[in-house]
């Protein structure tokens, strides 16, 4: 993989991780008081799980040595891919409907999941492929 595209990667991992650190802090001290404990439990989710997936993120970046010659990093790729894409749409969804008090969010926070849940999926079928080229 090209240097820079390795590098647009780890700063969007980057950027994921501080502003889950930057959203975790606002929730606990900008928000207290001005949204309801629901609300503010469904920030905090919010900020967990983007934190968890920009740490996923870099792990990935890792997994790249593990690649031969024989293992195409497509799995990978769409693993990266949709983990970001799942940060984006879970996440931002929960703090909008949060500040924005639209109930009608919610119903996109899903996607997002489903998202998450396709990138580990995505994952998975990449650590099988490295399963066969190594047999």
């Amino acid at each position: 993989m090209p240097t820079s595209r390795l590098g647009w990667r780890l700063s969007l991992a980057a950027l994921l991780g501080a502003t889950g650190v930057v959203a975790g802090a606002f929730g606990a001290h900008g928000l207290r008081g001005d949204v309801s404990v629901e609300r503010l439990s469904v920030w905090e989710t919010a900020a967990h799980y983007q934190l968890i997936h920009a740490v996923v993120l870099l792990a990935l970046l890792g997994l790249r040595t593990t690649a031969t010659q024989a293992v195409k990093l497509r799995w990978l790729d769409a693993a990266e891919g949709l983990i970001a894409l799942g940060i984006l749409v879970f996440s931002g969804s929960l703090y909008l409907l949060v500040l924005t008090d639209t109930a009608a969010l919610g119903a996109v926070t899903p996607l997002g999941g489903m998202a998450l849940i396709a990138g580990w999926g995505c994952l998975m079928l990449h650590g099988r492929a490295l399963i066969r080229a190594t047999s």
